[in-house]
């Protein structure tokens, strides 16, 4: 959810960090909504709702940026400083955090 709130809040420095800079009105628009406010509102349904499925869905969706990294190394040959494997790292131990919560969940509902 953090990310998202950031995504939303200070579009332009999100999309700095993320080598998309966001040149015009309609950039910062798309950088609001594709990574400020879909991020958010999955995130803050998690935490709001505190259902295993939408903690399962945060960690699906972290795996699935982070496989989506890796494909790209292939595929698109990105240049890799430190930001690039700081951010693989955080969607892979996110992604795990999130479904090794969902799963966890289920068992104390399961009792």
């Amino acid at each position: 959810m953090a990310s998202g709130l950031a995504g939303v809040v200070i579009p332009r420095s999100v999309a700095s960090a993320l080598e998309l800079p966001a040149t015009t009105a309609r950039g910062v628009a798309e950088t609001r909504a594709g990574l400020g406010g879909t991020y958010a509102a999955v995130g803050g349904w998690a935490l709001v709702s505190r259902d295993p499925t939408a903690q399962a869905a945060v960690g699906v969706i972290w795996l699935g940026a982070a496989a989506a990294r890796l494909g790209s190394l292939r595929l698109d040959r990105p240049r890799t400083d430190s930001a690039f494997w700081a951010y693989l790292a955080a969607e892979i131990g996110l992604g795990t955090l999130a479904l090794a919560g969902a799963r966890n969940a289920r068992r104390a509902d399961r009792g």
